[in-house]
C-alpha cells in the first residue's frame, strides 16, 4: 500500500483540495509540506503529537517536513475553535516556548542534512509593512467570504476583534512565504483550519500563478473528540515534567473501547494488518489492545526504557495496589493542620480531583481508598507519620492513583 492510500486507510485524512495531485506528490516523495504549531505553552501536548506522528510517517516516505512555529501569529492569536480572545503573550514568553518546541520535535523528526526544517513565522511577519501587506495580500481576500468561514462564525456572537480577523491573512501569507523560501507545496492542519488553509492556497495561485495544495488531518482533538487529551489535571503534555511517562501511559491505557482501534491506526506505526486483526477483540483482549497502544505511544514520546517502566508500574499497580513508578505527590508540613490532613484536602492536593466539592462527592460515592482500604467518612484525617518512608497509595475510582509521601 502506498503512503497516501495508507493515510486514507488509517482514517487520517478529512479533506483535500486536489486529491490526484496530492496523491502523486506524497507517493513519490516530492511533497515539501508544513504543519503549524502555536507556541501558547512551553510544551507540546498530544494534539501536537498527532501531527508529529503524521510528519514522521511522511518523512519516512521521502517527503520533507517543515515545522512552522507561530512566533509571529502568536502575537495575534488564532480564533479557530475559540469563543473568546486568547491571552496576549510577551515576545520573551513566545520565544521561550518556541525554543522548547524545537527540542521536543527532534524526538520525532530527523532534522539532519536539511531533511526537515523548523522555522518561525516571526522571521517574516514581524517585519511586514502594513500598507504593503494591504496592497499585496489584502487585495486578494474578500471580507464577505472571510465572514462565512467557520473559524469566524463561532466568534461573531461574542465579538470578533479586528486583531483576530487578520489571522487568516497572516496564515495565508505564511504559506506563500514558505513556498517562496523553501519550495513548500503542501500544507497540513486540523480540519478546523480548513478556511485558513484555503486562503493560503488561493493566495499562491492568484498572486504567484503557481499550484499549491492543502489537506486537513482528521485529528481526534480537532474533529472527533474534544474530550481527548483532557484529564483532571488539564492537557496531556509531552514534557515529562508536566505529564510523567506513567501518566502518559495510563492516559492511553484508559482510552475508551470505541477509540482504541482508531488511535492505533492514526498514531502508531504498527502494520495495518496487525491492527485490523484486533478489531473484533472484546473484553480482556481489548484491554490488551489498549496496553499495546499505551506502550507504543509512550515509547515514541519518552523512549523504550521509560515505556517499560510505565508498563511494569501499571501492571504492579493493578496486581498489588502499589508501584514504584506511579505519579508521586510530596507533602510538606504546611499541608498539615495540627499535624493532620483531611481526606478532602488530601484528594485535592494530590491532583486526583479539581476541588473539595468533587473530593466530597468521590468519597460519598465510595470511590476513594488509601492503601486498598476504602474511605467512607468525608471527615477522615491522617497524621504526618502515615506519609513517612514510602508513603501511601491514594486511589480514586478504578484507574487513578497517586503515591503520597512527606517531602524529605
Amino acid at each position: 500500500m502506498k503512503v497516501y492510500e495508507e493515510l486514507v486507510a488509517r482514517g487520517l485524512i478529512a479533506q483535500v483540495t486536489d486529491e490526484e495531485e496530492i496523491k502523486e506528490l506524497i507517493n513519490t516523495g516530492k511533497a515539501t509540506f508544513y504543519i503549524g504549531f502555536d507556541p501558547t505553552a512551553d510544551s507540546l501536548h498530544i494534539g501536537h503529537f498527532m501531527a508529529l506522528c503524521l510528519m514522521k510517517r511522511l518523512q519516512m516516505a521521502g517527503n520533507r517536513p517543515i515545522a512552522l512555529i507561530g512566533g509571529g501569529t502568536a502575537m495575534i492569536g488564532d480564533p479557530s475553535g475559540r469563543t473568546d480572545m486568547r491571552q496576549m503573550m510577551t515576545k520573551e514568553t513566545i520565544q521561550h516556548n518556541c525554543d522548547c518546541f524545537k527540542k521536543q520535535m527532534s524526538r520525532f523528526i530527523d532534522f539532519s542534512e536539511d531533511k526537515a526544517l523548523v522555522v518561525n513565522n516571526a522571521d517574516w511577519l514581524l517585519g511586514l509593512n502594513y500598507i504593503e501587506l494591504l496592497r499585496d495580500v489584502g487585495s486578494h481576500f474578500s471580507v464577505n467570504r472571510m465572514l462565512t468561514a467557520e473559524c469566524y462564525k463561532q466568534r461573531m456572537e461574542k465579538g470578533l476583534s479586528f486583531l483576530e480577523f487578520n489571522y487568516m491573512i497572516m496564515q495565508s501569507y505564511d504559506f506563500m512565504a514558505l513556498y517562496e523560501k523553501y519550495g513548500c507545496n503542501l500544507q497540513f492542519g486540523g480540519d478546523d483550519q480548513w478556511s485558513n488553509m484555503l486562503g493560503g492556497t488561493e493566495l499562491i495561485r492568484r498572486k504567484l500563478g503557481k499550484d499549491a495544495y492543502a489537506m486537513t488531518i482528521n485529528l481526534l482533538l480537532n474533529s472527533e473528540g474534544k474530550k481527548m487529551g483532557k484529564t483532571q489535571k488539564g492537557a496531556v503534555w509531552l514534557d515529562p515534567e508536566k505529564t510523567t511517562p506513567f501518566e502518559f501511559y495510563q492516559y492511553w491505557r484508559n482510552v475508551s473501547d470505541d477509540d482504541v482501534i482508531k488511535c492505533l491506526k492514526m498514531l502508531t506505526f504498527l502494520p495495518l494488518s496487525d491492527i485490523e486483526a484486533m478489531e473484533n477483540w472484546q473484553g480482556s483482549e481489548l484491554n490488551k489492545a489498549k496496553e499495546i497502544l499505551a506502550c507504543e505511544l509512550t515509547t515514541l514520546v519518552h523512549g523504550e526504557e521509560e515505556a517499560k517502566k510505565a508498563e511494569e508500574a501499571a501492571k504492579a499497580l493493578f496486581t498489588s495496589g502499589n508501584a514504584a513508578n506511579m505519579p508521586t505527590v510530596e507533602l510538606t508540613e504546611a499541608d498539615f493542620e495540627n499535624g493532620t490532613i483531611g481526606i478532602l484536602n488530601l484528594l485535592s492536593r494530590s491532583g486526583l480531583v479539581p476541588s473539595n466539592s468533587e473530593a466530597r462527592r468521590a468519597v460519598q460515592q465510595g470511590g476513594v481508598s488509601i492503601d486498598g482500604e476504602k474511605v467512607t467518612d468525608i471527615k477522615s484525617t491522617y497524621g504526618m507519620d502515615l506519609f513517612s518512608g514510602d508513603g501511601i497509595v491514594l486511589k480514586r475510582g478504578k484507574k487513578n492513583f497517586r503515591k503520597i509521601r512527606i517531602n524529605g
